[in-house]
């Protein structure tokens, strides 16, 4: 056979161009990193003088896209894990938490974007705090129920647990359920991993506080140990992938919620006491997935998200008083409240060589905008009935061309029949306040702030020139104010938010 000069060249040529071009074409891993109730202020973000450091969540943010005006659907924790895995808003079906012994809140076969990974080749996997709902008459013995739900007597701990992490798209799940929740004990797919025999939890004294609901636990259960466990956990499934098939790993963390149980080792660390011990906790934890996916090789293909699920409990008034750290930065209100501190969260999204390292956006965005988001990178075609409030926001995440501000409004909602709309700068909240828990007269005189009467008819603030609430335009501005209302009274009909597709 003759052989042509140069052929052989331009054949290997050709080859690793076209294995560049896959490897560019490879859909990446995506793992979300979610903290449990973490306001906006406690992360760091290379500030040398923040009572709270948190290096490698700054390093997360130096090597990728901080976005300042991140949101979760709600002030609590079930309605926004919810929307997240949805891209779906909370208050289309519900409000509040899945309490103890609560049933799922998802519908059979609902769309999740776990469920939408799969269908695109994905391996999937979930760790750590769930807290959306069991089937848990599945599992209890006949004739148990009302006071006899807190029993662990009531329950065959031996059968299969639905409607949990697997019954949702994941195809693993290791966790503990809920931290201050029965039962006490780790689960492990849908079954559980450890019985809980005793009839309610002792522990010993908590380092930060908090309390634990009455309910079943299993024997040598200790609060703190979940946070390094489902790290733990994490780390060995990611340890496990070959790069053959794509990922998608959904972290919950329990902290830093009460209670507040930094291990010792923590102790001290922050200049904010035993939560702002616990935050560092957590973002150690942060540092330990990103070192797996590195050990791994796989963190240039990867998708890093950091966020939680709305802001930090009312003991942050104690912090603020006795510490001076104020968890929700320059933004009024915590955890519960339609105030931006309930909802405004730590926001950010790391894909080498697609975002930007270092930048920032300031542009309004929802965890219910990762669905479409996700869809759009994967090439999942959503139907039209799936995830109906996600916008695309892989425009703003990669610096592309498009039209701000992206979403046309954002709703925010912790209650039944109190909202709040966001458009542009303005958001309108239709309530008599947007606080849920009170504001004590401290806190208030701290930051120049008023309470509103019980009779106030809503609130208009610009947020750009007001980012603290403090000024109510709502008198000022009736046009504005009609028009929002009115946008606000037909999503909360049933129109979608996200534009219609084709």
């Amino acid at each position: 056979m003759k052989r042509i000069p140069g052929l052989s060249i331009v054949v290997a040529t050709q080859v690793l161009v076209c294995a560049a071009s896959r490897a560019e074409q490879a859909l990446p891993n995506v793992v979300i990193l979610y903290a449990d109730d973490m306001g906006v202020g406690d992360v760091s973000y290379g500030d040398s003088e923040a009572k709270i450091q948190t290096p490698n969540i700054d390093r997360l943010a130096s090597q990728g896209m901080t976005l300042t005006d991140g949101h979760s659907s709600s002030g609590v924790c079930t309605p926004s894990r919810y929307a997240m895995l949805t891209g779906q808003h909370h208050w289309r079906r519900f409000h509040g938490i899945v309490q103890a012994f609560g049933k799922s809140v998802f519908k059979p076969g609902e769309f999740t974007i776990a469920r939408m990974f799969k269908k695109q080749g994905y391996r999937t996997a979930c760790f750590g705090k769930w807290h959306l709902g069991w089937d848990w008459d599945a599992i209890r013995k006949p004739g148990a129920g009302g006071k006899d739900k807190a029993s662990a007597a009531s329950y065959d701990w031996t059968r299969r647990f639905p409607d949990g992490p697997v019954d949702q798209g994941f195809d693993r799940y290791f966790g503990d359920g809920t931290i201050n929740f029965p039962p006490y004990c780790w689960i492990e797919n849908d079954r559980f991993f450890t019985i809980p025999t005793k009839p309610v939890i002792k522990s010993r004294p908590l380092a930060g506080g908090g309390s634990f609901r009455k309910g079943p636990m299993a024997e040598g259960w200790n609060p703190y140990e979940i946070l390094p466990t489902v790290t733990k956990k994490t780390v060995e499934w990611i340890s496990e992938q070959d790069g053959d098939q794509p990922f998608f790993a959904y972290l919950a963390f329990n902290s830093p919620h009460y209670p507040i149980v930094p291990n010792k080792e923590f102790h001290g660390k922050s200049r904010a006491g035993y939560y702002g011990d616990f935050v560092i906790e957590t973002d150690a934890m942060v540092g330990k997935v990103m070192a797996a996916l590195e050990e791994k090789g796989l963190a240039d293909n990867t998708i890093v998200i950091f966020t939680a699920d709305n802001g930090t409990e009312k003991f942050a008034f104690e912090r603020l008083a006795k510490l001076d750290q104020w968890s929700s930065g320059e933004f009024r209100g915590l955890k519960r409240d339609l105030y931006e501190g309930g909802h405004r969260v730590p926001f950010v999204v790391r894909w080498p060589g697609r975002i930007k390292a270092g930048s920032r956006s300031a542009e309004v965005v929802s965890q219910v905008d990762l669905a479409a988001t996700f869809a759009g990178i994967t090439g999942y075609k959503l139907a039209n009935d799936e995830a109906i409030d996600s916008y695309d926001i892989l425009p703003v995440l990669t610096g592309a061309d498009y039209s701000s501000p992206l979403r046309v409004a954002t709703v925010q909602n912790t209650n039944k029949g109190k909202y709040a709309l966001r458009q542009g700068d303005w958001v309108l909240i239709d309530a008599p306040s947007g606080s849920h828990s009170g504001e004590p007269a401290a806190y208030l005189e701290h930051f120049g702030l008023k309470v509103y009467p019980k009779d106030n008819p809503g609130l208009l603030f610009n947020l750009k020139d007001d980012p603290r609430q403090s000024k109510n335009l709502y008198q000022q501005h009736p046009e504005k104010v009609t028009a929002m209302r009115a946008l606000l009274k037909r999503y909360v009909g049933g129109e979608r938010c996200a534009p219609e597709r084709n």
